[in-house]
């Protein structure tokens, strides 16, 4: 179907084209009952200016963009945020991945932002950026970015003190043989979840064997190969915290591929709470991040600096809470 243009309007509703400009810029010098002709013509033919052409007439588009390397569940839930925050406020979202990096090219923020800003977007989110020395000519707001704050003005949760609340609950059920299966090794909220589970496990007097701690790469299918290491081992553990929900999803596979019983013979712990957490079987005890209400905060902290807010590199953490769920429960070993 063929674009409806400025020309497509004047034609039907029988003017100028100089006169639909002026009503779709709200321009002085057209006579209401024709301005309402021509109103009723666009919205019958379903017209809109382009944004580059808006861009360019006014210097800007009232469109914010959400950048990510890919849509994910966490990414996908920080989506979800960001459009409950701007309904009503005038501004329109354009969601941007760049593409086929599977979240492991480094830069894809900068290729991004070249591409929109100026010209299609007022401001960006750049949801897991893997850099923060970006620069734009519009505001950017980082959320959970790879290397923690910095530069930009940024929001994300309390990894610390989630991990720390998961391992202590495995504590509290008796389990003391506890696995740990951690994120990519250059994330910055990786680093803080191990941080706090060794944190819990010491201030529990429990010491941390190294054949326990692995790395699962935030992936499902990534989890596998070192959740068999895990389960495979003389001296298995009794529990895994794994340090997102998705790789926690791929230690109820292998375990369920194994014949272990959950929560009876294998507790698991994940970290975010995206949708199919609560989906699994059985549902996931996990440390809920309040994703979309990151989103939503990092979006007012972006219009805000749209509509001319100082930027003091400002720095949100939200807190995050356990949710305790059918994957875990008591220690059916003695001594674990």
């Amino acid at each position: 179907m063929a674009r409806v243009t400025i020309h497509d309007v004047a034609r039907a509703a029988g003017v100028s084209v100089a006169t639909v400009s002026k009503v779709v810029n709200d321009r002085y010098g057209v006579a209401a009952g024709t301005s309402e002709r021509v109103r009723q013509v666009i919205d019958e033919l379903g017209y809109e200016s382009s944004l580059v052409a808006r861009s360019l007439r006014s210097h800007q588009t009232h469109v914010i963009g959400i950048l990510v390397a890919e849509f994910e569940p966490f990414s996908t839930e920080i989506l979800k945020g960001v459009s409950q925050a701007i309904a009503g406020t005038g501004y329109e979202l354009l969601a941007y991945s760049g593409g086929g990096q599977v979240g492991t090219g480094v830069g894809w923020e900068r290729r991004s932002l070249s591409r929109l800003s100026g010209t299609l977007i007022d401001g960006a989110l750049l949801v897991t950026p893997t850099v923060v020395d970006v620069t734009a000519p519009v505001p950017v707001v980082a959320v959970d970015p790879h290397t923690g704050p910095s530069g930009l003005p940024t929001v994300d949760s309390d990894n610390l003190r989630g991990a720390v609340a998961a391992t202590e609950h495995l504590l509290s059920l008796g389990h003391r043989r506890i696995g740990f299966l951690g994120g990519r090794e250059d994330l910055e909220s990786s680093r803080r979840r191990e941080e706090g589970f060794r944190q819990a496990m010491a201030a529990a007097g429990v010491e941390v064997d190294p054949d326990l701690v692995q790395v699962g790469g935030y992936r499902r299918e990534t989890a596998v190969e070192p959740a068999e290491r895990l389960l495979s081992l003389a001296d298995p553990p009794t529990a895994i915290f794994a340090a997102n929900d998705l790789s926690a999803l791929g230690v109820l596979d292998v375990a369920h591929r194994l014949g272990l019983r959950i929560p009876h013979d294998l507790s698991v712990v994940g970290f975010d709470d995206v949708p199919e957490a609560v989906a699994a079987e059985p549902a996931l005890t996990t440390v809920r991040q309040p994703i979309q209400d990151m989103g939503a905060a990092a979006t007012s902290m972006l219009l805000g600096l749209i509509g001319g807010a100082a930027d003091d590199h400002t720095h949100l953490r939200l807190p995050t809470s356990l949710v305790v769920r059918g994957s875990t429960g008591p220690t059916s070993r003695q001594g674990a």
